[in-house]
């Protein structure tokens, strides 16, 4: 993969990955205002929705916040999640929550760089591939990278996380 991308202007988690040496290309795509869900990313990418990971933030009645990383195609299981986070129960946050909490919208929120750190859950099919892509931080960029890097970047627990 070639970190340098033409024409493409790099964002907060591109130059996170940049000072830490981790290798990743970033991939534009179209943007559809109407449609930002992962299915949308990976037909614009030409890519297996089991590739294009999304990446949700969730709340635990006990753990506070966290993120977990989970296939396009795939619905995260509230009570898989709260277990690994260390809750009883857990839900998504609310929408309105998202961008003050981490810095980031939907359809651009990334593991990479959010305001703060929290504990992080990648789904374990990430690591069935050589390469996987997430959000680069903003609607219309795409990073593809290596799980393993990402998971050791952002300190992330690989488990199950699905239904």
């Amino acid at each position: 993969m070639n970190k340098k991308s033409k024409d493409i202007s790099k964002t907060n988690a591109a130059r996170l990955l940049d000072r830490a040496g981790i290798n990743y290309r970033l991939v534009p795509y179209e943007v559809d205002e109407n449609h930002l869900e992962a299915t949308h990313v990976a037909e614009e990418l030409g890519e297996d929705i089991k590739r294009v990971f999304k990446t949700l933030v969730l709340e635990g009645d006990r753990a506070g916040y966290f993120v977990c990383v989970v296939p396009g195609d795939a619905e995260v299981d509230l009570k898989k999640a709260a277990k690994v986070a260390g809750a009883k129960k857990a839900d998504l946050i609310a929408m309105k929550q998202l961008l003050p909490l981490t810095g980031y919208i939907r359809g651009g929120c990334t593991s990479i760089g959010m305001k703060k750190p929290f504990p992080t859950f990648i789904h374990e099919s990430a690591m069935e591939y050589e390469t996987i892509f997430i959000s680069a931080g903003q609607r219309g960029l795409q990073i593809e990278i290596a799980p393993k890097d990402l998971a050791d970047y952002v300190g992330a627990t690989v488990t199950d996380l699905i239904k």
